[in-house]
């Protein structure tokens, strides 16, 4: 209750800053409907073009925010009934060719010369949409939340096209309005323009950002203003259906090979234009990239992201509610040991200051786990408050169908009839983006006291240009249970203080520096502290765009249950035993716009038991671009403890070769040897996006012992999806 209190107060403190005006309302761009037909084709040869208003003269973002931009960027855009058009011709500073890593889809920002705009259509200052180019063609598009993030694996329908110069690229693109959500009526969106240079390292935005906030803040937009408002979309129905054929073999367990055919749809009804309806029969995923595997040497569960298409548009939604270790709704529960038959998920905006969202999805029985059939069903809403705060409600239920687990027998496992959560959350976001914060409450409910608990966490962060800081506190009950979340651990109470602070000097060579003081620390439900993590760290970012990082970290672990300390031999320390030690380390990144690209990191020091581990990283990049981009990814772990587990060397090697032959047709090979787990994964898959948001997949992966070289499992899928519109 101390928490709770104590968050409040600190909410109060600052919640009158989200009654300010638009920080850049004086930044206003025009647009008036296309005079003339425009063709998507990289030329400024239109007369809609001439008679545009220019946006130009763009400020500065790094390295230093207090004057113009040192290159020069134009940026044009129209509309006709269908679609938003833009035009940017972006100016060379040098000369030299540009620099970016592929043709592939989503770039890594920081490693392309780029172009990218944010839209927010209901001027909220929250939520919005990111599309954008590198200097070779290659695509970004992604959904914004929250006022900063961007989930770039959002995919829609858009076309686009650049063209170099020796001064100049130019990049033309045009968005169906079908493609985007928006209020129908509204004459003002939110809009900003970001340009990266990396022969210069600028980075720069029409509507100035602070040097700390990423440029796609949106509470720093300035306004796009339209003569008339945007067309009414109208009836949008959108239906994706697939087929795939393929075949798997389990290589352990010497059965034949089996063969897979399928065919399923997924359905996209715009039932207003910022309403959406997602519906899908028997979906499947065989095309999602496999995710990067680590070295686990960690007491708890492991969190990887979703990646699966259905579940991201306004994920934000669902997936927001909570912190990293504390969630009560983690998508990826649904449907990983069972099959998708079908489900149904509607979000969007219900006007400019409510959200909601509604899922529900349903899986299959799996008899030889005993798994019964299961309903999830999730329920979201959320309301903006100030300028671009956000209070919100929660509720997941998973329900077990036609199941009693009072009939299991006591020799196999037994799942919960059901497990609901309620949640309740604030959303704190300053107008000027200065203090950012969150202070939420849950409930979970179960067919017995065992799934019956509360958790409760809150944070207040306040970042300046120079100085940083942010308090967090957890609290989660004993029974406290998340079946559709994410919760590692539970009973505990936790509270994580953090404050840094940057010089930015008047050098040639370095841009930023300076310390940072973290402090991580659990404690049981009876005050008894159980992990404390310590660290400084000291960063310098240099002009040329490089980072170096050293660090140094004292650990101390009560341990609640036996643990072991290599997650490989089987052997455990017992519970009750207490461990501390100390640890170094640095961190080096070399400059983005290199063609070879490099970073590493170490780390020496102790570890449970008075042990020793050492640790080496390396990630290594070559491109031919824009064409071929090679990878390597390396992770040595050395591990000194006494009897019984003496020396432990793990290795993860990961060599990774992209082909992007053009900006829609993509291959790519992933290699991972992980010797903890003793396994070697190969997936390969080869991409042809024949039509907009239309693709072509072949997907092979394999599942290999090391040692001796034996198959596990084996699969190869080729997928055909179609994006229709009636």
């Amino acid at each position: 209750m101390r928490f709770i209190g104590f968050t409040c107060l600190l909410f109060l403190l600052v919640i009158g800053q989200g009654l300010a005006q638009k920080i850049n309302a004086s930044y206003r761009l025009n647009i008036q409907k296309a005079s003339s037909p425009i063709a998507v084709d990289g030329l400024m040869d239109e007369k809609t073009w001439e008679e545009a208003e220019v946006a130009s003269n763009f400020f500065m973002i790094t390295p230093m925010d207090t004057s113009f931009s040192k290159v020069k960027t134009e940026v044009r855009m129209s509309y006709d009934e269908e679609q938003l058009y833009l035009i940017v011709i972006n100016y060379h500073a040098s000369d030299g060719p540009y620099m970016v890593e592929s043709l592939r889809r989503d770039f890594s920002f920081g490693k392309n010369d780029n172009f990218i705009f944010f839209m927010d259509p209901f001027d909220d200052l929250t939520n919005g949409f990111s599309f954008g180019a590198n200097a070779a063609g290659a695509q970004w598009d992604g959904q914004m939340a929250n006022g900063t993030s961007i989930d770039l694996s959002w995919d829609n329908k858009w076309v686009s096209k650049v063209k170099n110069y020796a001064d100049r690229w130019v990049f033309e693109a045009a968005i169906p309005f079908k493609s985007i959500r928006y209020k129908k009526g509204i004459q003002e969106w939110g809009i900003n323009f970001s340009r990266l240079d990396l022969k210069t390292t600028e980075k720069s935005g029409w509507a100035p950002v602070p040097r700390q906030f990423p440029s796609s803040t949106l509470a720093y937009t300035g306004t796009l203003v339209w003569d008339n408002p945007p067309p009414d979309p109208g009836a949008n129905i959108s239906l994706i259906p697939y087929t795939l054929g393929g075949f798997s073999k389990n290589g352990q367990s010497g059965e034949k090979a089996t063969y897979k055919r399928e065919i399923g749809l997924d359905a996209k009804v715009s039932l207003t234009s910022s309403l959406n309806l997602d519906l899908t029969v028997n979906p499947d995923f065989s095309q999602v990239e496999v995710d990067r595997q680590v070295t686990n040497l960690d007491r708890f569960e492991l969190f990887f992201p979703e990646r699966r298409q259905f579940f991201l548009e306004n994920g934000d939604l669902f997936g927001s509610y909570g912190y990293s270790s504390l969630r009560p709704f983690f998508s990826r529960r649904i449907g990983l040991n069972a099959p998708i038959q079908f489900g149904a998920r509607l979000s969007g905006k219900l006007n400019k200051d409510w959200r909601i969202g509604a899922l529900n999805m349903q899986t299959g029985a799996v008899d030889e786990l005993g798994l019964p059939a299961q309903n999830f069903s999730v329920v979201s809403l959320q309301r903006q408050v100030g300028a671009r705060s956000t209070i919100g409600a929660l509720v997941v239920n998973k329900q077990s169908l036609n199941y009693d687990p009072t009939q299991v027998p006591e020799n196999q496992t037994r799942y919960s009839e059901f497990n609901r959560n309620l949640g309740f959350e604030y959303n704190l976001a300053s107008a000027n983006n200065l203090w950012t914060g969150k202070a939420m409450i849950l409930q979970s409910f179960g067919p017995d006291a065992i799934g019956r608990g509360i958790a409760h966490a809150a944070n207040l962060k306040y970042a300046s240009g120079n100085m940083t800081w942010n308090w967090q506190h957890e609290y989660v009950s004993e029974n406290y249970s998340a079946e559709v979340g994410f919760v590692p651990r539970t009973a505990f109470y936790k509270i994580s203080p953090s404050v840094g602070y940057r010089w930015f000097p008047k050098s040639a060579l370095i841009l930023s520096h300076g310390p940072e003081l973290n402090s991580i620390r659990y404690f049981s439900l009876k005050g008894t502290q159980t992990d404390n993590t310590t660290y400084a760290t000291y960063s310098i970012k240099f002009r040329s765009q490089s980072s170096l990082l050293v660090w140094g970290a004292h650990d101390f672990v009560l341990l609640q249950r036996p643990f072991d300390p290599t997650n490989f031999s089987g052997k455990t320390l017992a519970a009750g035993t207490e461990h501390q030690w100390s640890a170094v380390g640095l961190e080096y990144s070399s400059k983005p716009q290199s063609i070879f690209t490099y970073d590493f990191s170490g780390r020496a020091g102790g570890y449970y038991a008075d042990g020793k581990r050492y640790n080496l990283t390396a990630d290594l990049g070559y491109r031919f671009q824009p064409y071929v981009s090679l990878a390597l990814s390396s992770n040595y772990n050395s591990i000194e403890l006494p009897t019984p587990w003496g020396n432990t060397q793990f290795w993860l090697v990961g060599p990774r070769v992209d082909v992007t032959l053009t900006n829609t047709v993509f291959f790519t090979t992933f290699v991972q040897y992980n010797e903890q787990i003793k396994n070697i994964n190969l997936n390969t898959r080869f991409q042809w996006r024949f039509k907009p948001a239309s693709d072509l997949f072949l997907v092979y992966t394999d599942n290999y012992l090391p040692a001796p070289f034996l198959m596990k499992n084996r699969s190869l899928v080729l997928k055909f999806t179609y994006w229709w519109n009636p």
